[in-house]
């Protein structure tokens, strides 16, 4: 592999702005930190023409604006592989919105792949392996070592060859269009907004009273803080199971914390003053206070939605297997409990359903009101 730039300053990304707006297809990746530092955040950003692959360290080079026209362009097609977590991270960090994405791990499902991971493809297909080591190496760490921008490379240096390879396939079986309306519909992934409670986001909240939620936010509060304080990642202050069994305890001295997972002696001795103090000031909330964890209404049982629901999966099963496509990737088992439920017996009917892509119903449609008459 030749020299890879790594362009630092925000004139660097200017030219290479200029340089990428007469490219038909370029390859991208990045890499980011969320395992190492509080507030996740992209460090590298690599891209890759026909041509040469280059970084840009976005820990220095920070104004990424003349990117924005050719991330937009749909002119410029984008292949990523799991475009997915990228996607988010460029329009959160740098307010990258990518049109004409081309996603390889979508190909490799609608292809029927057995490993759609990228080290499993390129590995197959060019014989090149990646050290999955680097996967969850601290990208924020600079000067980054030499085998790390290798790796870094490789993840965009094989992308247009593996397009190719897949475009070929799809074209021969006819399932092109799938891909381009996958793609599509990823283009418009946001990052949630997290407002509210952080507690009605956690993991096994739905089980405790509100009392205990009330203790469980100011834990969290608590944890949130001690994160952004030290720059840590939250879940290196307390896992998710510490602070679970402490909202359920709600320990009121030193002694309550001895024997909880997660918790031993050391940081009994470094955390027992705030730890006890976030527990009491949840346990002094007004009643009318308290958070409330959001419930979705409990389904009344309809045998006759859940038999066909049954026969749904039995004909997907077939289908899967002539297709060779896993049943999943084919339809969901969400978009199967939508149909059994909507249960359309009419080729209008299933065109107003709303939960198949356009795709599917063209593809499947037929088969789908078969088995559901």
């Amino acid at each position: 592999m030749k020299e890879i730039e790594i362009l630092t300053t925000d004139a660097k990304v200017a030219e290479l702005a200029e340089e990428l707006a007469s490219e038909v297809a370029i390859a991208v990746d990045l890499e980011a930190d969320s395992l190492h530092n509080y507030q996740e955040k992209i460090c590298l950003i690599q891209i890759s023409t026909t041509q040469r692959t280059v970084l840009i360290d976005t820990l220095s080079a920070t104004n990424l604006s003349p990117l924005r026209p050719i991330f937009a362009n749909p002119a410029i097609r984008k292949i990523f592989h799991a475009a997915d977590y990228d996607l988010r991270s460029l329009k959160r960090d740098f307010d990258l919105n990518v049109h004409g994405l081309f996603d390889t791990m979508i190909c490799a499902q609608l292809l029927g792949e057995e490993r759609i991971g990228l080290a499993d493809l390129l590995n197959k297909y060019f014989n090149v392996e990646l050290d999955k080591k680097y996967q969850k190496a601290d990208w924020s760490q600079r000067p980054l070592p030499a085998e790390m921008i290798r790796y870094a490379a490789a993840d965009t240096n094989y992308l247009h060859r593996l397009m190719d390879l897949f475009i070929e396939r799809l074209k021969t079986l006819g399932r092109m269009s799938w891909v381009a309306e996958e793609c599509a519909l990823l283009e418009e992934v946001r990052f949630a907004d997290n407002n509210g409670p952080l507690c009605v986001r956690f993991k096994g909240a739905g089980t405790l009273s509100r009392r205990e939620l009330g203790v469980l936010e100011c834990l969290l509060q608590w944890r949130e803080g001690e994160g952004a304080r030290l720059d840590r990642p939250v879940y290196k202050i307390l896992g998710n199971k510490t602070l679970l069994e402490l909202a359920q305890r709600m320990p009121q001295e030193r002694n309550g914390l001895r024997g909880i997972e997660g918790l031993p002696p050391r940081l009994v001795d470094r955390f027992a003053e705030p730890l006890l103090a976030a527990v009491a000031r949840g346990r002094n909330i007004a009643e009318e206070e308290l958070p409330v964890f959001p419930r979705q209404p409990r389904k009344l049982r309809d045998p006759a939605r859940e038999d066909r629901f049954k026969v749904l999966k039995k004909w997907r099963e077939k289908e899967a297997a002539r297709y060779a496509l896993d049943p999943g990737v084919l339809i969901n088992n969400f978009a199967l409990d939508a149909l059994a439920q909507a249960n359309p017996q009419s080729a209008a009917e299933l065109d107003r359903f709303s939960g198949l892509k356009t795709w599917q119903k063209a593809e499947l449609g037929e088969g789908l009101l078969g088995a559901l008459t």
